[in-house]
């Protein structure tokens, strides 16, 4: 299989599976216990169908929107993941030039291989720094600082990962950042020379905006999970919450808000904007899926904070959906995680251009010519009953 062979999500999905050792895979892939919320994520989308209308005049499509203050080209940004540089050597920096020549939104996490001075020189697209809250509030200053000092355009405030989920994949592959050869995984990473010679020979792994303050997960290998029990702070409250947004000062984003009394909340501490997500179904399994929530949400808060659907996007029609059922915008990490371990940045290029081509058909096979006319008729996406 090779990158011109995939023409969906899921065709790099298995371009992926074909060239990461499987410890590597499974992180992207796998998600919480039974991977239940997870698979709900995407098929959430099928309860609902789009209504369209014909004989529109749809010569001409505006398919941009505005999302935080910035321009965007597509009502879709690109959500912010950890250790980019385990799926491909490229990592963040393929990413980010790929949002950039898309003229869309993208994130980096607190955990991601790339630093924050090194993002914002990159490029001059909107980005946003995703911030767990550590138990080292001074590592906390130190990143909302830096990221003040590099002009990131938002920071989003993750509140879904006090703790781990039980990621099982993971506890049977062993996989850590730094990733490490275990008995069971070597003959996989020996399989997949091209990305174990990646990892060896090219610049030495790092997570350049932790290793200030700590060494676990840069110089030394620990899993995910442990991370989060151990580093993270599991007292983060609501005052946290409203304290990082006035140190910070900027634009301001909770991400992982699921129900519609957060959502209030986030409103009444001046949040700018609540991303509906399950991390991807990797903490909380048996959740409901963010695209569920929606329309529950977009009636308590709709109109008072921008709304951001984030999780299981696998197709432009999915973004039509959220559009429709009164989102701002739709965001997602596999969508270009997996089309990033598949061929860096000429993958994630692919997959852009891919679900960039499928809104756009899709806007003119519903009928509608700017991203404003999905918004406003919200009863184009209809529940099946």
């Amino acid at each position: 299989m090779r990158l011109s062979d995939c023409h969906n999500i899921d065709d790099f999905r298995k371009l992926a599976k074909a060239r990461l050792p499987f410890p590597v895979f499974d992180y992207i892939d796998g998600a919480a216990d039974d991977e239940l919320t997870k698979a709900r994520n995407t098929a959430s989308y099928d309860a609902v169908d789009l209504v369209p209308d014909v004989l529109a005049g749809v010569a001409e499509i505006d398919t941009s929107c505005t999302i935080l203050g910035r321009k965007s080209a597509l009502p879709l940004m690109l959500s912010p993941t950890a250790v980019q540089r385990a799926f491909h050597w490229q990592g963040e920096t393929a990413v980010a030039k790929a949002a950039e020549k898309h003229s869309l939104w993208f994130g980096i996490s607190s955990l991601a291989t790339r630093s924050i001075e090194e993002i914002a020189a990159l490029t001059s697209g909107p980005k946003m720094f995703q911030l767990y809250v550590h138990k080292d509030k001074g590592l906390n200053t130190h990143m909302i600082e830096r990221c003040q000092a590099a002009k990131f355009d938002a920071m989003a405030l993750t509140v879904d990962t006090i703790v781990s989920g039980k990621r099982e994949r993971c506890l049977r592959s062993g996989f850590t950042t730094p990733p490490r050869f275990t008995p069971a995984s070597v003959w996989s990473y020996a399989t997949r020379p091209r990305w174990t010679l990646d990892y060896l020979f090219r610049e030495k792994f790092r997570l350049p905006n932790l290793d200030t303050h700590v060494s676990e997960g840069s110089s030394e290998a620990v899993s995910i999970a442990e991370y989060f029990n151990t580093m993270l702070d599991t007292s983060m409250d609501w005052s946290t919450a409203a304290a990082i947004r006035e140190q910070w000062g900027g634009t301001f984003v909770l991400k992982g808000v699921m129900s519609a009394g957060d959502a209030r909340r986030a409103v009444e501490i001046g949040a700018d904007a609540i991303m509906i997500s399950n991390h991807g179904g990797r903490q909380l399994d048996g959740s409901r899926a963010p695209f569920d929530q929606l329309p529950e949400i977009v009636d308590a808060v709709g109109g008072e904070i921008e709304i951001i659907c984030d999780g299981g996007v696998r197709r432009g029609t999915h973004v039509l959906k959220t559009m429709c059922s009164g989102a701002t915008a739709a965001s997602g990490g596999r969508l270009y995680l997996y089309a990033l371990a598949a061929a860096g940045e000429e993958g994630v290029m692919r997959a852009l251009d891919i679900l960039k081509d499928e809104i756009e058909r899709g806007m003119r096979l519903m009928g509608v010519t700017s991203v404003d006319q999905l918004t406003q008729e919200r009863l184009r996406a209809r529940s099946l009953s």
